[in-house]
């Protein structure tokens, strides 16, 4: 298998001048980190933290990253540079039938955008309402239960396409004005929020060490977060690692982007759950929180229509980030696999997202009655795309690497043109080791709360 390999090597030179590249390293940053940082930083993260215990949660969740999170990252941008390929290509250059670790990805990415769409509606939704009349909807059971989801749904699609339309030039100038406004909205929202009276308790709820708290759940739930928030296994590393320059320090890249994305999640618990506090809401919801209980603080502050604007752009660039590095995935796949055009490509697969997606956006209205495993149809996308093709193909990746194939050819490709990889001994061990175990922990909790909704 190596020869064939050293084989495709001779064609290298010519797919690096046919291939399309990040224009610059901090482009690529911010691409990468625009696809993990998400709409779980800006709720799940600091809410698992709180309810945690806190501090050592977030201690947890680090050890994590470190030994699950980098690992992978390294090895999937790794695979990606070498090949030059989308996800399924490259997992083909390792063996013949390890395509199917790629097709994971690629499907986990599609259904995943079709209902992350949804949301990203919702978004655009609240941006346009505080944008005219200074105000939330009125009741947003009452919008997300009817048909006006499917008109925002194709709004926010049609943005993502639009981006993904002009490649990864679009791609990359999008994200480097986006990701610097995401953090500059944060940090003015953090500044409004912590001067609320009683917001101590919101960050008391995040940062105190509450070690009653902390069980093997926070654990698990630490290990899981890690595995989603970066966005593992989806096939966005491998894609955006085929258009890295040979010239750039791969571990180097992954800790800055692992970094900025648990940055912005704790900064995103700052920012949020202070406001929960001083007005003694409840922090644990899920989209409630952000679309029906933030807009209740908001209108009891001074300024707070202007402050819900600022703060629902800043989730509407954590989402379209995240969602165009979502469709650029089977975008890549169909140019390189289908040999489609990019224009083709984009267009036909954004159409197919968009018509995917309708079920999601009408499951809490004219489907709220359809059930599948006890799941609403919304829920069950999310079920199978988290507890099942993830944790799979990530269970897949870590044999045909570390096993099927040799993971020391991909620290061939890290220690490109004498940059050193001064843990690559660790690194293998935790591809063929530590890496599978956890990944089969996260996949062992997702059959059973999969299990538990059903039964």
């Amino acid at each position: 298998m190596y020869g064939y390999v050293k084989y495709k090597k001779k064609e290298w030179k010519q797919k690096m001048k046919t291939k399309n590249l990040w224009a610059s390293k901090l482009g690529f940053i911010m691409a990468t980190a625009g696809a993990a940082i998400g709409l779980g930083n800006l709720w799940k993260f600091p809410y698992l933290m709180g309810r945690n215990g806190g501090f050592p949660f977030l201690i947890a969740y680090l050890f994590f990253i470190v030994v699950l999170g980098l690992p992978v990252m390294i090895t999937e941008m790794s695979l990606g540079r070498k090949t030059r390929h989308d996800p399924v290509q490259a997992y083909r250059d390792i063996d013949p039938h390890a395509g199917i670790v790629g097709v994971f990805g690629v499907m986990a990415a599609f259904i995943i955008l079709s209902y992350y769409s949804v949301i990203g509606g919702w978004i655009i939704k609240y941006i346009v309402s505080y944008g005219t009349v200074m105000e939330a909807p009125a009741d947003f059971d009452g919008f997300i239960s009817s048909t006006e989801p499917l008109v925002w749904h194709l709004v926010f699609i049609a943005i993502t396409t639009a981006v993904c339309y002009f490649g990864i030039s679009g791609i990359e100038k999008a994200s480097k004005v986006m990701m610097p406004l995401l953090f500059a909205l944060l940090l003015v929202i953090i500044g409004r929020s912590v001067t609320l009276p009683g917001a101590g308790k919101g960050l008391s709820f995040m940062f105190t060490p509450d070690f009653s708290a902390f069980s093997l759940n926070s654990v698990s739930s630490a290990l899981g977060q890690v595995f989603y928030s970066l966005s593992l296994c989806m096939g966005i590393t491998i894609t955006y690692g085929s258009y890295l320059s040979e010239k750039e320090n791969i571990p180097k890249s992954c800790v800055s982007v692992a970094g900025l994305d648990t940055l912005i999640a704790v900064l995103a618990g700052i920012a949020i759950f202070p406001a929960v506090f001083a007005f003694n809401l409840e922090p644990g919801q899920g989209p409630g929180l952000i679309f029906g209980t933030l807009p209740k603080v908001f209108s009891a502050i001074a300024g707070g229509g202007v402050f819900a604007c600022l703060f629902f752009a800043l989730v509407f660039f954590a989402a379209v980030t995240s969602a165009i590095a979502l469709l650029e995935v089977p975008v890549s796949f169909a140019i390189d696999t289908l040999r489609w055009t990019r224009k083709k490509a984009t267009v036909i697969i954004g159409t197919a997202v968009f018509i995917t997606g309708i079920p999601s956006a009408l499951s809490f209205g004219a489907l709220s009655q359809v059930q599948i495993l006890n799941y609403s149809v919304f829920d069950f996308v999310g079920m199978v795309t988290d507890n099942l093709l993830l944790p799979l193909g990530g269970l897949a990746m870590c044999y045909y690497v570390g096993w099927k194939w040799h993971p020391e050819y991909l620290v061939d490709e890290i220690e490109r043109d004498g940059i050193p990889f001064k843990v690559k001994k660790l690194w293998v061990i935790c591809i063929r080791y530590l890496t599978p175990i956890l990944v089969g922990i996260v996949t062992l909790t997702g059959f059973y709360s999969i299990y538990q909704v059903v039964f």
